[in-house]
């Protein structure tokens, strides 16, 4: 795998996009706190960027069923870099509006470009090599959020707010460079896809592979500590009276999970994809409860480190299965469709874990999620074993 060209444009490009992101959301923050007080008016801001994703998202799955990926990945590289332009446009005015139609822009271009890429990656790779493909490629994508916020975070204070932009416009102009540079033989999948069907193609395959709609439904059970995360490390912080552990929270998760993403390969000598979903979803649940103990100075430290490694293991798993066991045919449909499923459900968990903790606190929250995540875990295991369902 690693003498693949492609695999190390792939890698490289997901590093340098990812520091031209985390530069523009920092970017974003600063932006905002200056013009708008209102942490309510912040999120209906943001939001916006994300409805403008979701409502595209079935035109993005077929364009990238139908026509060249790597096509669909210049030309989203070339919507994020016009995105930068409005931008500027805003902090000369100091216009909100014309940062609206930036993040527009940009989640557009996103909704384009996060399909084609994981629609690509088994294009590239071998089918054996997906697994390690796919957890090197979320350790890339996390190396990038830690030195980018960290980097831009330093840049904020220090520099005039425009310069994290410049930075996010020569980022996404390397990326798109890095695009370029892909050499990829997609005549025989357009072939299959040149008369692709309606975005509603993707349901039957829950229906035809069960084992995808156990992956989609399992992937909940990391997504309701992830859609809560700040807001418990908050609530952490508040309830021990220390402030340092914050960082060390965000420190241990982001460690964790590239020495799970590292390791899953591994791992998956010793037991399918399957069992290694089920055991995962398994840890998760008990990290869910062990957010009782979180006023224990420790244990959260533990809690945290072992979440990022279960969901580095996990979510490579997840996506090897999604490779695997949808056509290549509807590659683009099932991610782009997945894509909108997170944003829903990112949103519901957030809004979730918002009113529980006014309503019970982090501790009984730790409870209700934990409750949640062990009868999913048990109901598709005997959904499993009853159906003798297997990755094939």
């Amino acid at each position: 795998m690693w003498h693949n060209r492609n695999v190390w444009i792939i890698l490289i490009g997901e590093l340098i996009v990812g520091l031209g992101l985390w530069a523009g959301i920092i970017g974003n923050l600063g932006f905002m706190q200056q013009l708008i007080p209102s942490d309510f008016h912040k999120s209906v801001l943001l939001a916006i960027g994300m409805l403008a994703g979701f409502l595209v998202g079935p035109i993005a799955g077929k364009m990238v069923d139908r026509y060249a990926k790597k096509s669909v990945l210049i030309w989203s590289s070339v919507g994020r870099i016009i995105s930068v332009f409005f931008m500027f446009v805003a902090i000369y005015f100091e216009s909100i509006v014309w940062m609206m139609l930036f993040l527009i822009v940009l989640q557009i271009a996103a909704a384009f470009f996060m399909p084609a890429m994981q629609a690509i990656v088994p294009i590239v790779v071998k089918d054996d090599e997906l697994m390690t493909m796919n957890g090197w490629h979320m350790n890339v994508r996390t190396i990038s959020r830690i030195i980018g916020t960290a980097a831009a975070g330093l840049l904020i204070v220090t520099v005039d707010l425009i310069w994290l932009y410049i930075i996010s416009l020569i980022m996404y102009v390397l990326m798109l460079g890095c695009m370029f540079m892909l050499k990829i033989d997609e005549e025989q999948q357009q072939a299959k896809a040149k008369h692709s069907g309606s975005f509603k193609e993707v349901l039957p395959i829950f229906k035809e592979q069960p084992i995808v709609l156990m992956a989609f439904c399992l992937a909940v059970i990391p997504t309701l500590f992830l859609g809560s995360f700040n807001l418990v490390i908050i609530n952490i912080v508040e309830l021990q009276q220390n402030q340092s552990i914050s960082g060390i929270l965000y420190t241990v998760e982001g460690i964790g999970f590239m020495l799970g993403a590292f390791f899953v390969r591994k791992l998956t000598t010793y037991m399918t994809p399957t069992q290694l979903l089920f055991t995962v979803a398994l840890v998760i649940s008990v990290l869910d409860l062990s957010l009782g103990f979180s006023h224990i100075s420790w244990m959260p430290i533990v809690t945290f480190a072992v979440f990022g490694f279960a969901v580095g293991c996990f979510f490579p798993s997840m996506m090897t299965i999604f490779q695997r066991q949808v056509p290549k045919s509807h590659h683009g449909r099932f991610f782009a469709f997945r894509n909108m499923f997170d944003t829903v459900l990112f949103q519901i968990v957030l809004l979730s874990t918002g009113a529980l903790l006014d309503l019970i606190g982090l501790q009984q929250m730790g409870i209700v999620f934990g409750v949640i995540s062990l009868t999913l875990t048990c109901f598709f295991f005997l959904y499993v074993k009853k159906s003798a369902m297997q990755v094939q």
